[in-house]
């Protein structure tokens, strides 16, 4: 079958990047993965060429969407722990606003005026509303949803000044990994609830701790809703071919509308596996909101996406059969996992 053309999947190399790649490819498209591996996985690019570069290299940005003729762009390419962003704003807002900045310059200069970003809920902050609409966004509680919430803004302005046309999803807690066990969550540190509570299963977390007991919730702990990374994957090929048929984008949020608490993640995970292991108790982190659930209806009403694999007994097994194949792999003499 002839290719459909080429779309730059900046930050290819990461977790839900390189899921995003496979689906792009699934769909009859060549992914060229952009790149700078700074926090990404070389072997995680297996559908298509990979460019290394920093986004906020506007120039090689040109020069690679020119050379590889792409029609669109996925944005990925971002910081993401809340936590290091209330510590360090400056390294989010270098990153994640004037780099896209860079990325927008070198789009226009060559001609490319289509983006499907990655955005997230916690531009919503306390929202206090559950579910959250796409009009509760703001006023953020940390760095890196504000740098999310940023980028929006700007590419509102975009749309209006220049005609580019671009579609925020924003999406709540990415997890799982694709059924192939080929790809799934790897960093360093594993900052996110699901793979640290399993690699505290497989023994690699001594110290996994519930971060807040206090949360006005029915259990006391942070409530989020968790959406399978295939499921995010689906949404970004909906709203690309959105773009494609010349619509001018906006923002829509992406969840299963179901919110769980991290006890009952962990009881999942205990479920799941059949292995128990111990849980100290720690104080909130900062920046962290109390409820984060999505108000999808706007995505389902206007692209027709639905979640797919929104059983969390589901989302945690394929992430457990991931981390059980990391677990083979670092055991392979001479194999190094990066």
């Amino acid at each position: 079958m002839a290719s459909r053309g080429s779309i730059l999947i900046t930050g290819g190399a990461g977790y839900i990047g390189s899921h995003c790649a496979k689906a792009v490819a699934e769909a009859g498209f060549v992914p060229v993965v952009y790149d700078n591996l700074s926090t990404g996985h070389r072997n995680f690019v297996q559908w298509g060429p990979l460019v290394i570069g920093d986004v906020a290299d506007h120039d090689r940005i040109t020069a690679t969407v020119r050379e590889h003729d792409a029609l669109a762009v996925m944005h990925f390419a971002a910081f993401s722990a809340v936590g290091e962003s209330v510590a360090d704003p400056q390294k989010y807002y270098s990153n994640n606003v004037a780099g896209t900045l860079g990325l927008l310059r070198g789009m226009r200069e060559a001609g490319c005026d289509r983006l499907v970003f990655s955005s997230t809920g916690a531009v919503y902050g306390n929202a206090g509303r559950d579910p959250i609409p796409e009009s509760a966004a703001g006023p953020t509680v940390n760095p890196y949803g504000r740098s999310k919430f940023m980028i929006e803004q700007m590419l509102a302005d975009y749309r209006a000044a220049y005609r580019f046309n671009s579609v925020c999803l924003r999406y709540f807690n990415a997890c799982g990994a694709d059924a192939s066990g080929t790809i799934g969550e790897l960093r360093d540190p594993e900052t996110h609830l699901i793979p640290r509570a399993l690699m505290a299963l497989l023994g690699h977390v001594p110290d996994f701790a519930i971060f807040g007991e206090d949360y006005e919730t029915p259990d006391g702990t942070a409530v989020r809703d968790y959406i399978h990374v295939d499921d995010l994957a689906s949404a970004h090929i909906a709203a690309l071919e959105l773009l494609l048929k010349g619509d001018a984008g906006g923002v829509f949020n992406l969840g299963t509308g179901t919110g769980y608490s991290v006890r009952e993640v962990l009881d999942t995970a205990r479920r799941v596996t059949g292995v128990d292991f111990p849980i100290l108790e720690g104080p909130r982190r900062p920046g962290d909101p109390a409820v984060l659930v999505a108000d999808s209806r706007r995505i389902q009403s206007l692209l027709g996406w639905r979640p797919r694999h929104d059983d969390l007994g589901y989302i945690v097994g394929t992430a457990w059969r991931w981390e059980q194949r990391l677990g083979e792999l670092r055991r392979e003499p001479g194999r190094k996992v990066s």
